[in-house]
């Protein structure tokens, strides 16, 4: 039952991470720099901290009161993920909803799922499954056999998005509903973006003190419940505030390059619909970490929670990337392909949840 909750919260997680960019396209007449900025004052600034409030009392005396050097540990990682994240939005505007998706999401399921279990290796810590504990027991195994099916369908899904990339001529792909289509620039960002965006994975391993202090208060309180479900919605405050700093001094760059300062204010867009779609998407985006501290919780393997939170908006996103026609047009070989990757991550989804469903 615990596996099954944890699959559930990490797929409610990987819903709003795959759906977040999808309120941005409603917004108009602003630069991408401007409403990507406003969207993550809301996922960096505004929402992680009342998330915190709401479930962690006395979240900010934790951080009050946590080494100066996790604290900058755990920051530091939050600033290589940002650049990562920023990278996110541009892969997606050049490679599209599903593609961009797929390749970015694909590299950082494998840097993070694992990259920390080797790490685990050299040094242990409890409640975390090294590379070795993995390997050696038959639930490990069957966890790292689903990390290699989900690479393989990551694989299919990006073969495929060549394919389309091969069929589409310019003038088709904008009919397509994807005018900013540039293939070398957008595999060029989704790479840098999956290697660091893994490090968002680093920054809550470093930053676990906090989660464990918030974890170890609440079986205080609550001495015949399991492991808590929020504990890691104080951790991502610090990591947050990394991915904020980087975003906002790349955005602000782009405003002043661009001449684009005057969008906030700008009268002749709708702000006030701007300004909601792009609080939309921020929040959203938030959700998928919040749910994944609920999954982790549960199933409690990182490489499983990681690769499980990967898989889930990989489906999504190529789902989304179908409903808004982004294949529209291409031949049935590359329809047929990409739906056999998505097949193949869903199998290795079932996979991982199997190996987890038998760990003792």
């Amino acid at each position: 039952m615990q596996a099954i909750f944890g699959i559930l919260f990490h797929f409610i997680g990987g819903f709003a991470s795959g759906s977040f960019y999808i309120p941005y396209k409603k917004v108009k007449g602003w630069a991408w720099e401007s409403f990507w900025i406003v969207g993550g004052i809301f996922s960096w600034l505004i929402v992680p901290p009342v998330a915190a409030w709401l479930t962690i009392p006395g979240f900010a005396d934790i951080i009050k009161h946590t080494n100066g050097q996790i604290l900058l540990l755990t920051y530091f990682f939050g600033v290589l993920w940002g650049i990562g994240g920023l990278t996110y939005g541009l892969g997606v505007r050049y490679l599209g909803v599903a593609l961009g998706s797929t390749i970015i999401l694909g590299l950082c399921s494998v840097f993070g799922s694992l990259i920390p279990s080797v790490y685990y290796d050299f040094y242990p810590q409890e409640g975390k499954d090294s590379i070795t504990t993995l390997a050696t027991n038959h639930w490990g195994q069957m966890v790292l056999l689903g990390i290699a099916v989900c690479v393989l369908g990551i694989i299919i899904c990006g073969y495929a998005g060549m394919m389309k990339e091969r069929e589409l001529g310019k003038d088709q792909e904008v009919a397509v509903n994807n005018t900013e289509y540039k293939f070398g620039l957008g595999i060029f960002v989704a790479i840098v973006s999956g290697v660091l965006s893994a490090c968002f994975a680093f920054g809550i391993d470093a930053g676990k003190v906090m989660a464990n202090e918030a974890n170890t208060a609440w079986k205080a309180l609550h001495p015949a419940s399991g492991e808590f479900l929020f504990q890691n919605n104080v951790t991502y405050v610090v990591i947050l505030w990394g991915g904020l700093t980087t975003n906002f001094i790349w955005c602000m760059m782009l405003n002043a390059r661009n001449k684009t300062f005057g969008d906030y204010t700008n009268k002749k867009t709708p702000l006030t619909a701007n300004y909601l779609f792009s609080a939309l998407a921020g929040t959203t985006w938030f959700l998928q970490f919040f749910f994944y501290g609920m999954g982790e919780s549960r199933l409690g393997n990182g490489a499983s929670s990681w690769i499980l939170h990967m898989a889930f908006i990989i489906l999504i996103a190529n789902t989304w990337g179908l409903v808004l026609k982004e294949w529209k047009g291409v031949s049935k070989k590359a329809l047929v392909t990409v739906f056999a990757g998505i097949v193949t991550i869903i199998v290795s989804v079932l996979i991982v949840g199997y190996g987890n469903s038998i760990k003792p």
